[in-house]
């Protein structure tokens, strides 16, 4: 499976989905192919998956760690707010027992640096997991100091927005912030200036998620696709979403409360990571599972 993805809640993926043999699947965000590797293990010898990933590099990663199962997975380049039409096309008329969103980055993505989402490698600001649209780095020197301190209040849920906001218009007119460790330090500085000590969490991550969420539309685009997958899942078919901040959470946890006509919830309250996954995985510390299964 390769040294650097550790997929998060993995044991809680399988409880919840159960996979048997011959049963297919979708996963909306491939990633690194953890979840993947284990879903497809359990559903030979003809169960298939349809493996979804924006990131070219992500996708050609997991290609070679899935090669075992290469006569049963099909893998698309593609944002999951397509998810109807990329099945329609690929896999018309199966019916599928579960459709897994895992919202977070994968390992591959952060420590590679290749998309600009890491504060800790020098890399463009980029954040475009497709390679197409509004660059991050176009946000933080054309936009104005409003509205780069509302999206990181809203976004990114960040106090020192308004701080923040102002120092990177203070900064670009002397010189373009172009790079993730210029941004990275930038806050760091002004955490350092307010007298904010650093905690477990990095000064500058709710920026980066703020920047991220936008750049990718992903607010948007998970409201467009769960109702997507509710009506692609057979009966009694399973839909699993991992979010890592609240903004998602909020969106599965409405959606599913307001279609108990469609959904029975299986997760009372999220389903988080055990003490002992946070220890070997630091990343899975915000993670919050919830199931539903369609009536």
């Amino acid at each position: 499976m390769g040294i650097l993805h550790r997929p998060v809640l993995l044991k809680e993926v399988i409880k919840f989905f159960r996979p048997k043999s011959n049963e297919n699947f979708i996963d909306c965000t491939l990633g690194g192919g953890g979840h993947a590797y284990e879903i497809l293990k359990r559903t030979s010898p003809q169960g298939k998956l349809l493996a979804i990933d924006l990131d070219k590099k992500a996708l050609q990663l997991s290609r070679e760690r899935l090669k075992e199962f290469s006569d049963r997975i099909i893998l698309v380049q593609d944002n999951f707010v397509n998810l109807k039409k990329i099945v329609n096309e690929q896999i018309p008329n199966l019916p599928i027992s579960g459709i897994l969103f895992d919202l977070g980055l994968s390992l591959d993505q952060i420590k590679t640096g290749w998309l600009g989402f890491s504060f800790s490698q020098e890399a463009e600001l980029d954040m475009r997991l497709s390679g197409k649209g509004l660059k991050a780095e176009e946000i933080i020197n054309q936009w104005s100091e409003n509205e780069l301190s509302s999206i990181f209040r809203r976004y990114g849920e960040e106090k020192l927005s308004r701080e923040i906001a102002q120092e990177i218009c203070q900064q670009r007119k002397r010189k373009k912030i172009k790079s993730t460790k210029e941004l990275a330090n930038l806050i760091i500085k002004v955490y350092q200036k307010k007298g904010k000590r650093r905690g477990k969490i990095h000064p500058a991550t709710k920026v980066f998620q703020a920047l991220r969420i936008v750049v990718n539309q992903e607010l948007e685009n998970l409201k467009k696709a769960i109702p997507q997958a509710v009506e692609l899942l057979k009966p009694k078919g399973r839909i699993i979403v991992i979010s890592f901040h609240s903004l998602e959470d909020r969106i599965v946890k409405n959606f599913f409360l307001d279609n108990q006509d469609k959904l029975k919830i299986i997760t009372k309250k999220p389903v988080r990571p055990s003490e002992e996954e946070i220890e070997i995985n630091i990343r899975a510390r915000s993670a919050k599972m919830r199931v539903a299964e369609k009536i």
